[in-house]
């Protein structure tokens, strides 16, 4: 395992040298990154036990060369199956008194099995194998200081790669279980920002039940007493269309509290009946504006959101006219060239002051309009013309 740190001091070409710095250290890694492949670390100790052996047993009877010839070659096998590798090393210690093949095997066994009784089994049989070697010296048992520091020796050779495997084995654990932990904060971040978006789309749908269904009920009420006892056919006209226009407002005001409360849920309810394209001239004849209609979508069938979005940029644009440039003329053109669709709704200067009050108007209509159209993959612009009046335009793709 090697490290490298850098320290960078600053000078006067330090804004000239940054790019190149940073350049250098995003290349340092890719270029190194090979050391940490599989295939490195599983062949570069092998490589280092084929010197060792070849080294120590140079000169030794055939028997010899092939016991650690096998210790090597095993060495290709030892991440799968490291327990008979070590056991294979063993006798390559013992005849030939070789280090790095069994060094090796017992940190794979010491690395792959989590109760440390069979790596402390490996590393103690390597320590006896290394201290009583081939061939075996009475002198061994004496009581000497050269014997002493031999055992050391021995057993400091047996439990290092095991300390070492348990160790990687001990920082793989704890990695996978930080691992695990990141992804369960992740998953409760999740559930609480579902938790609290449910709370605000349920505080919405009561608000949106409360206060608009209310208000929208009492201008239908209003609406119908006005048809019954008025005497004025206009006035009786214009109540029944207030009242239809509130009875239908309602009934997607519903529609939207029920999204509302079931998302999240996992029952989520249609929107539905959806307005297409077809419901647009029922659309421009009930806005009351002196409409010039151009509605010529193609013969093919679009998609319903494109569809759904056509139809809330005409109405958008229609009740924008109504509330800002009432008796202005108004032209909605809906054409279909291609792959997309165009929708444009423009008029001109307003005719006159309103009489009534004027209605209040925060901007969120457009807002949502060249959202809807961003969520399709098509553009929406907004604007004042050169006459004075005012134009939408959104191109759908299909």
């Amino acid at each position: 395992m090697t490290s490298a740190d850098a320290t960078a001091v600053p000078d006067a070409d330090a804004d000239t040298d940054a790019p190149a710095e940073a350049e250098a250290e995003a290349e340092a890694p890719r270029r190194w990154a090979w050391l940490r492949s599989p295939r490195t670390t599983l062949l570069i100790p092998v490589a280092a036990a084929a010197v060792d052996s070849a080294l120590v047993a140079k000169g030794s009877a055939p028997w010899q060369l092939a016991l650690s010839a096998l210790s090597v070659v095993a060495l290709l096998g030892r991440r799968r199956h490291p327990l008979p590798v070590a056991l294979l090393t063993l006798p390559a210690a013992f005849f030939n008194e070789i280090w790095l093949a069994p060094l090796t095997a017992v940190y794979a066994v010491a690395a792959a099995y989590p109760k440390p009784r069979i790596p402390v089994t490996c590393a103690v049989s390597f320590a006896l194998v290394e201290f009583f070697h081939w061939p075996f010296s009475p002198d061994l048992l004496a009581l000497s200081r050269d014997n002493a520091l031999y055992a050391i020796q021995s057993a400091m050779l047996g439990a290092g790669p095991a300390a070492l495997g348990m160790l990687t084995r001990t920082r793989r654990e704890l990695a996978e279980r930080v691992t695990e932990l990141t992804k369960g904060r992740r998953r409760e971040s999740r559930l609480i920002a579902e938790r609290v978006l449910t709370a605000e789309r349920a505080r919405l749908a009561r608000e949106m039940h409360d206060v608009v269904s209310h208000q929208v009920s009492l201008i239908s009420i209003q609406a119908g007493a006005i048809q019954v006892a008025s005497t004025d056919p206009a006035s009786r006209d214009g109540a029944r269309t207030i009242r239809e226009l509130s009875v239908r407002t309602l009934d997607e005001l519903r529609q939207m509290v029920g999204v509302l409360r079931a998302a999240g849920v996992g029952n989520g309810t249609p929107l539905a009946p959806q307005p297409t394209l077809a419901d647009l001239p029922r659309l421009i004849d009930g806005s009351g504006l002196p409409v010039t209609r151009r509605l010529d979508p193609g013969r093919r069938d679009w998609p319903e959101a494109v569809e759904r979005a056509a139809y809330r940029t005409v109405q958008e644009g229609l009740t924008n006219i109504t509330k800002h440039a009432p008796g202005a003329p108004v032209t909605v053109r809906v054409a279909g060239g291609g792959e997309k669709l165009h929708v444009e709704v423009r008029n001109g200067p307003p005719a006159g002051r309103p009489t009534a009050a004027p209605l209040p108007g925060g901007g969120h209509g457009l807002i949502g309009l060249r959202e809807r159209a961003a969520l399709l993959g098509g553009t929406f612009t907004a604007g004042p013309t050169p006459d004075g009046g005012f134009s939408l335009h959104a191109v759908l793709p299909a």
